[in-house]
């Protein structure tokens, strides 16, 4: 294999985040910072839901589950980011690429499709609050677990293969601070227009559904919770709910953005802010959104952090 400059020919060169920013060392060290606090964050959310038995419950399951999916979300991009500008070294091998790619894709739709089934939790736990414990048995709760891994890898997979086979003209420079797909697509030297409508198609499954389905299911909770005739009921309900919708908005929002508008309207510059907002700044919020806005997690977050200091 030719190699140039210790580069090899069918590598990719990563031109990072923002090139033509002036402050980018800046920008890279808070994305540094959200990054240890996400780490952070995630890792005490997990422990919580691993020691507390009060929070061995379905929902703090699946919170689990998405706190799980973050670590290894944010994980698959920052650290070779930060690595990359510090280091001065932008290249990536094409295996290293598309398994990169591979690891954003799947654990991006593994996210969607998680936030959909915890949007069904709660619509069972408001509106049919008897039969929770019968419905969310610790069987569907598994099935639940494990399907949004198999759907996200099973689709990563197809789409990270069909991407990487077309060709590449011309310089191999992504306008970009990791393989996403858009970017690579921008690279081909052939028409991509088909497969991009393949890609829209895809979004329609793994975004816009189940943003829809989200909205139908809280349109279901909302007009329960009107019902109710206990306030601190109706308050509890609201304030566990609006945790998650507000983490679908940042989420789903941008992913719309992203995949399901087109890719030549998109400038490089607006195609990486979106991606620090749903890959850095969404997995970082998570565990704030969930713990701030939760009694049950603060609660336990206090009782850890007294038995520890009483240990001391």
């Amino acid at each position: 294999m030719v190699k140039q400059n210790g580069t090899s020919t069918t590598d990719f060169i990563l031109l990072g985040l923002f090139p033509e920013f002036q402050y980018t060392s800046l920008l890279v060290y808070l994305i540094l910072l959200a990054y240890l606090v996400a780490l952070t964050g995630n890792a005490i959310l997990l422990l919580l839901i691993c020691v507390e038995a009060h929070l061995h419950t379905p929902m703090y399951f699946l919170l689990s589950q998405l706190s799980l999916i973050d670590l290894f979300y944010i994980s698959s991009s920052v650290p070779n980011m930060v690595f990359n500008h510090v280091s001065g070294k932008h290249s990536i091998s094409l295996i290293g690429c598309g398994v990169q790619m591979f690891f954003c894709l799947a654990l991006g739709g593994a996210e969607c499709l998680l936030l959909t089934l915890m949007s069904y939790d709660r619509v069972v736990a408001v509106c049919d609050p008897l039969r929770y414990t019968v419905i969310m048995n610790p069987k569907v709760c598994w099935l639940m677990a494990v399907a949004p891994w198999t759907g996200g890898a099973a689709n990563s997979l197809i789409q990270t293969i069909y991407t990487m086979h077309f060709p590449v003209c011309g310089l191999r420079e992504i306008n970009h601070f990791f393989c996403e797909m858009p970017a690579i697509l921008k690279l081909s030297c052939e028409d991509t227009s088909e497969y991009e409508m393949v890609v829209f198609m895809v979004s329609i499954i793994f975004i816009l559904i189940p943003f829809s389905l989200i909205m139908a299911s809280y349109i279901r909770i909302f007009l329960t919770v009107l019902r109710m005739n206990s306030p601190e009921g109706r308050n509890k309900a609201l304030a566990t709910c609006s945790s998650h919708l507000t983490v679908v908005s940042l989420y789903l929002g941008t992913g719309i953005v992203v995949y399901m508008t087109p890719g030549s309207s998109h400038t490089p510059a607006l195609d990486q802010g979106l991606s620090v907002f749903y890959i850095v700044l969404t997995p970082m919020l998570n565990p704030l959104i969930y713990s701030l806005r939760n009694k049950e997690v603060l609660g336990s977050l206090r009782k850890v952090l007294k038995k520890n200091l009483i240990l001391k």
